[in-house]
């Protein structure tokens, strides 16, 4: 594990003030990634960029984080974005809207946008040309290359911790609002 720690401070960016006491450590994703310290050093570098100097405003990111969380039924990146998203500045209506998607009520016309571009990047890879166009109005071009790689990233992490079956920290285990129950799908 102590490799893993190593990893992601070597070279990464860092946030600009401590963590928040009492928020949640992610202890089982960090002993995930113990196993392989040369990819821990990579993703947590990558990573730092998305969490620590993206040109994504902090809350729309964690909108498209639980997004991709909720696509792809990830609880432990749910729970952890949970409390980053309400660090962010999200409430527990806007959190469980997320899980209801773009077409949801209560959204501006650009967050529905940044919720659909996370679903068509999902889907099919790339940003559809009105989802693209209603972004661009607002963002520039480095906003945008962060979208996209925001929800890679993700992506990513999301399907490693459902692979692996990353387990949930205890100190997530209670964490509201949860994802829905999954329905039952015959795996490995």
């Amino acid at each position: 594990m102590e490799a893993a720690r190593r990893a992601m401070r070597a070279n990464a960016p860092r946030p600009a003030t401590p963590p928040p006491a009492g928020r949640p450590r992610a202890s089982n994703a960090m002993g995930t990634f113990a196993n392989h310290p040369a990819l821990a050093h990579a993703y947590f570098t990558f990573n730092g960029h998305i969490l620590y100097t993206s040109s994504i405003d902090v809350r729309q990111r964690e909108l498209v984080i639980l997004r991709v969380a909720a696509l792809r039924h990830s609880e432990y990146e749910w729970a952890q974005h949970v409390h980053l998203g309400r660090q962010a500045g999200l409430v527990d209506t806007e959190i469980e809207r997320v899980i209801e998607g773009p077409a949801a009520a209560g959204w501006s016309p650009f967050e529905a946008a940044l919720l659909a571009a996370t679903d068509q990047l999902i889907a099919d890879a790339r940003i559809g040309d009105e989802t693209w166009s209603a972004l661009a109005d607002v963002y520039d071009e480095r906003q945008l290359m962060d979208l996209v790689f925001t929800v890679g990233a993700y992506e990513t992490l999301a399907m490693a911790f459902c692979s692996f079956g990353v387990q949930m920290d205890a100190d997530l285990m209670h964490t509201t609002p949860r994802l829905p129950d999954k329905p039952a799908r015959n795996n490995r």
